[in-house]
C-alpha cells in the first residue's frame, strides 16, 4: 500500500496540559508531524470544532508554516451542527482558510453527517455550497464524514451523489456487523456508488489496541512482533473500496509502528481473519450488557426506544479504552428518531421478551447517566 494511502488523524492533539484543550505541545506535535513527513506520507485532518475551536490554528502553526504547501495534503471539515444559514457556511469557510495559513484544502468534508443534520444541509444547500467552492478551486476533493445507518448513507447518495467525491466511515473490526454502525454494509453502499472511502476510527479510541489479555495474546501467537494497531489498521485498509486509512498518533513510537505497517502493508489472510473473528468474540464477551442485538426487545416498546443499539453503544464507551464523542453522535442521532433511554417508563415488558434474561430497565438507566447528562457538544457563540 502506498504512503498516501495513510493519514495523520489531528483531532486530539499533544498537549501540555489535559485539562486544557489549547494548551498545544508544540514541541511534540512538530516532531511527530516531521516523523510522518520524513517516511514519505503527506495526508492531515482536522477539523473546525476540536481542541476550542483552535485545532486548525494549531496546524497552522505547526505544519503550514513550516513546510511548503506542496510536501502535504490538507483535510478539514464543514461543522454541519455550528453553521446556521448559507452565510454562516461562507463565514465559516473564510475562517476555516484563515486558521489554517492556506488558500485552498486538498480535501474538503461535511463533518458528522446524520439524521441530526441532514434536513438542515438540504434547507441551507449545504452540498451546493462545497460544490461552488470546489468550482471556485478553494477546495480540490469534496468529501463527506458519516455517523449513521446505511439507510440514511444511501439516500445521501442516491441524492447528492455526484457532489462527493468521497465518503470517510467508521470502519474498524468491532463494528464490521455491529448494528449501531454497521461498518460493512456502510462500505458496501460506498462501493455501490463508486465512492472511495477514508477510514476512521480503524482502532475504535484505542480499544483495539488496549485488548483483554486473552485477545491480546491470540494476535501475538499468530504474529508475535505484531503490535496491536497494525492488526486494526491492516484489517481497515484491506478492505475494498478503502484508499486510506487515518490514525490519531500521540508518540514517535505510534508513528514508527503506524507508518511501518503501511510501508510494508501486508493484506488480511484468511488465517489472520480468522484470529480477529476470535478476538471480536472476546471482546464482545468483555462488556458489561451482554445483549446479543436480537431485538426482542423492541416489539411493542410503548416508547419505541431502540434498546439493543443504545446498548451497543453503552458498551463501547464503558471500556475505559472507548471513544465517547463518536459513540456520542451516533446515540444522538439515534434519539431523533426514537425514544430516549430516559423515556424508559418501566413496564418490564421487554424483560419478559429478552432471551438473555437481562435487567433491560437497569440497563436503560445507566445507558440515560452516560449519554444524557450535560451535552457532549457544547455550542459555538457566533463570532
Amino acid at each position: 500500500m502506498a504512503t498516501q494511502q495513510f493519514g495523520f488523524g489531528c483531532m486530539r492533539l499533544p498537549l501540555l496540559r489535559q485539562d486544557e484543550p489549547t494548551s498545544f505541545d508544540f514541541a511534540k506535535i512538530e516532531a511527530l508531524f516531521d516523523a510522518y513527513l520524513e517516511k514519505g506520507f503527506t495526508y492531515f485532518d482536522t477539523a473546525y470544532t476540536y481542541h476550542g475551536y483552535q485545532g486548525e490554528e494549531a496546524i497552522k502553526k505547526a505544519l503550514v508554516e513550516r513546510h511548503p504547501r506542496e510536501s502535504f495534503a490538507l483535510a478539514t471539515k464543514l461543522p454541519l451542527r455550528d453553521f446556521q444559514d448559507r452565510a454562516d457556511m461562507e463565514r465559516i469557510f473564510q475562517e476555516q482558510l484563515s486558521h489554517c495559513g492556506v488558500e485552498y484544502f486538498d480535501y474538503y468534508l461535511l463533518h458528522n453527517m446524520g439524521t441530526n443534520v441532514y434536513e438542515k444541509c438540504k434547507q441551507h444547500g449545504a452540498f451546493s455550497f462545497v460544490a461552488q467552492k470546489k468550482q471556485e478551486g478553494k477546495i480540490r476533493q469534496v468529501g463527506m464524514s458519516f455517523h449513521d445507518m446505511p439507510e440514511l448513507l444511501e439516500e445521501i447518495l442516491s441524492a447528492y451523489g455526484e457532489t462527493l467525491d468521497f465518503l470517510q466511515l467508521q470502519i474498524n473490526y468491532v463494528d464490521w456487523e455491529q448494528p449501531n454502525v454497521q461498518s460493512h454494509r456502510c462500505l458496501e453502499i460506498a462501493r455501490k456508488f463508486h465512492k472511495p472511502v477514508i477510514v476512521m476510527e480503524p482502532c475504535k479510541g484505542g480499544t483495539l489496541v488496549n485488548l483483554p489479555e486473552e485477545a491480546q495474546a491470540l494476535l501475538r501467537v499468530k504474529r508475535p512482533d505484531a503490535s496491536n494497531a497494525s492488526w486494526a489498521l491492516r484489517f481497515a485498509a484491506s478492505q475494498e473500496g478503502v484508499t486510506r486509512v487515518l490514525s490519531g498518533m500521540n508518540s514517535l513510537e505510534q508513528v514508527e509502528d503506524n507508518t511501518a505497517t503501511f510501508l510494508q502493508f501486508e493484506p488480511i489472510t484468511p488465517e489472520e481473519q480468522k484470529v480477529i473473528d476470535q478476538v471480536r468474540k472476546i471482546i464482545e464477551r468483555n462488556t458489561p450488557i451482554p445483549c446479543t442485538g436480537c431485538a426482542y426487545c423492541t416489539h411493542g416498546c410503548p416508547k419505541d426506544i431502540a434498546i439493543p443499539h443504545y446498548f451497543a453503544l453503552y458498551n463501547s464507551v464503558s471500556r475505559t479504552t472507548g471513544s465517547f464523542s463518536s459513540q456520542a453522535v451516533y446515540y444522538n442521532n439515534l434519539s431523533l428518531k426514537h425514544g430516549k433511554a430516559s423515556a424508559c417508563i418501566g413496564c418490564r415488558q421487554c424483560e419478559k421478551a429478552c432471551p438473555q434474561h437481562l435487567p433491560v430497565v437497569d440497563h436503560l438507566r445507566a445507558v440515560a447517566a452516560k449519554f444524557e447528562t450535560g451535552s457532549s457538544f457544547p455550542s459555538r457563540p457566533r463570532s
